[in-house]
């Protein structure tokens, strides 16, 4: 993949030696990701809508815990069949909190992931913007291993973000 880049580049640059100046400039996405207004409004909305679900996820976590530590104490004077209820208590809820977990897991990745799609669209669009206003023939960002200060237009990307609505 990184061959296919250098030779497509090679071939703009020797493509364009001919042509007036060609306008290069680069955007480093994880400097953006981390201080763009929307991530941390993404981020904020995450919590407050999981919030609730991950208190609930403790309480139950405390209550199977308070369970086993009273078995433990209390084994010896406890009849069998209580024993045995308790013990049956305890795995039941140590199921559904497994159950209870892995889903809040599995919804939090969906959230998560739409909240990331919206704000790499909302990127892209600020990213394009910059580049049809200012000129450029050409915008670079992942895979990049070197870019100079002059071409790199990531703090323009980050200023215009500031200023879009979500």
């Amino acid at each position: 993949m990184k061959t296919k880049i250098a030779l497509f580049l090679g071939l703009i640059f020797t493509a364009n030696t001919y042509a007036a100046d060609l306008k290069v400039g680069f955007v480093n996405i994880p400097a953006v990701l981390e201080k763009a207004p929307q991530a941390e409004k993404a981020k904020k909305r995450l919590e407050q809508e999981f919030s609730p679900r991950d208190k609930q996820l403790v309480s139950q976590q405390k209550e199977i815990q308070n369970m086993e530590e009273r078995l433990s104490k209390d084994a010896a004077v406890l009849g069998e069949s209580a024993r045995n209820n308790l013990e049956k208590d305890i795995l039941n809820k140590k199921r559904d909190f497994k159950r209870t977990q892995q889903e809040f897991s599995e919804d939090f990745n969906v959230r998560r992931n739409e909240e990331l799609g919206k704000l790499q669209r909302h990127i892209v669009e600020a990213i394009r913007g910059i580049a049809k206003d200012q000129g450029f023939d050409l915008l670079l960002t992942d895979g990049v291993i070197y870019a100079s200060e002059q071409i790199d237009v990531t703090a323009q990307v980050q200023q215009k973000l500031s200023t879009m609505p979500e």
